[in-house]
């Protein structure tokens, strides 16, 4: 019984490790190699996108709730107190 066991355990391991080497192998051809780059680019490209809406959505915040005008718009934005900011979400007039 333990020869039985001990012979599967080894196949099952060879199988595993020729299964992991031939994908490594694939892994490390010019055109896999270049998929993978270009996928690394698009994805920090995706990022930094994402961080620059987020910094133009929070400096639009931060303008909104200092009255400082907008860099578009020469009219300056009116100021809005915290107790009326805070009574508009609250459904209060």
């Amino acid at each position: 019984m333990s020869r039985v066991l001990w012979f599967a355990v080894g196949a099952g391991s060879g199988v595993y490790a020729a299964v992991k080497s031939r994908r490594a192998a694939r892994r490390l051809t010019p055109q896999d190699l270049g998929d993978q780059i270009g996928a690394a680019g698009l994805g920090l490209r995706l990022f930094a996108d994402e961080v620059r809406a987020g910094m133009a959505d929070k400096e639009t915040q931060l303008r909104q709730q200092l009255g400082l005008p907008d860099p578009g718009n020469p009219k300056p934005a009116l100021a809005v107190s915290a107790a009326e900011t805070s009574a508009g979400r609250n459904g209060v007039a």
